[in-house]
């Protein structure tokens, strides 16, 4: 190789490294940018929306996360730019490649705008104690594809916005008040009257237990083996579990202090003695 191709080659390299590694290093720092400005973006929505104290914190969260890849997408398209690349012409191609992409991923949009949906109508907050798709748990927190719930042992479930969406949701936590049904069997040798009276006498001496409605105890079913007595109880929500498991075992006691026998299925066995024998 002579002196002069040598120096050629030097000069087109360097040419080429001036050209393309400015270029370089203007994508990095544009990556670099948008990728800060993403996350400033996504901290400032949520802290904007968080401020007028009447956004639920799930819809905040939300909005900061679609704010947040909104920028970065901005930045991938202005760091092409920076090679050239004809970023019209881009955006139609990915607007294309979206479409085929949405279709090949028609399970996964779905549950994006299930997402969406749930926040936008709310049929539940975070704290709330939900049943839907199949399980039940408190809400934890509303993701872009997926809801995560947490059940009374302390399990996590992460559930698809789609399954949680297309079923029925009962949200045990939106109303203050629940009303608290038990059921109670006693022989029908028993004072009937005695036992409703005892029993709406110990809803009124409990202070969870709302006057209004009223207590109430009434002969709901004549069964096999015993009379049975519907009791319904109104009360506040965050009291329900409590209220059950102790005014059940206080009905048991309060039976067992009557003197009210509490039956369980029974079958009387009629043993006949063949003749022969």
């Amino acid at each position: 190789m002579t002196e002069m191709e040598a120096s050629n080659i030097g000069e087109f390299l360097t040419a080429y490294f001036i050209e393309y590694g400015l270029a370089v290093i203007g994508v990095v720092i544009i990556l670099i940018a948008g990728y800060f400005a993403s996350n400033w973006a996504a901290r400032l929505v949520r802290a904007g929306l968080m401020r007028t104290g009447k956004m639920d914190p799930m819809v905040a969260r939300f909005t900061a996360t679609i704010a947040r890849y909104g920028v970065l997408v901005f930045a991938v398209i202005a760091a092409l730019d920076q090679f050239g690349v004809e970023t019209t012409s881009f955006v139609a191609v990915l607007a294309a490649a979206g479409f085929a992409i949405g279709l090949a991923f028609q399970g996964t949009l779905g549950n994006l705008s299930a997402g969406v949906m749930i926040l936008v109508f709310k049929p539940f907050r975070q704290g709330d104690y939900i049943e839907g798709g199949g399980t039940s748990g408190t809400v934890e927190d509303v993701h872009l594809f997926m809801t995560e719930l947490k059940t009374p042992d302390n399990v996590q479930i992460i559930m698809p916005n789609g399954q949680l969406w297309n079923t029925a949701i009962k949200n045990y936590s939106f109303h203050p008040t629940r009303r608290l049904d038990l059921l109670l069997g006693i022989g029908y040798g028993a004072d009937i009257g005695a036992a409703i009276e005892a029993i709406r006498e110990m809803a009124n001496a409990d202070e969870r237990v709302h006057p209004d409605p009223a207590p109430m105890v009434v002969v709901s079913n004549l069964g096999e083996s015993s009379v049975d007595l519907t009791i319904r109880l109104w009360c506040n929500a965050t009291d329900y579990w409590g209220l059950k498991w102790e005014f059940t075992r206080a009905l048991k006691e309060k039976m067992d202090e009557l003197g009210v026998e509490i039956p369980f299925p029974q079958r009387t066995v009629h043993m006949v003695k063949d003749a022969a024998d």
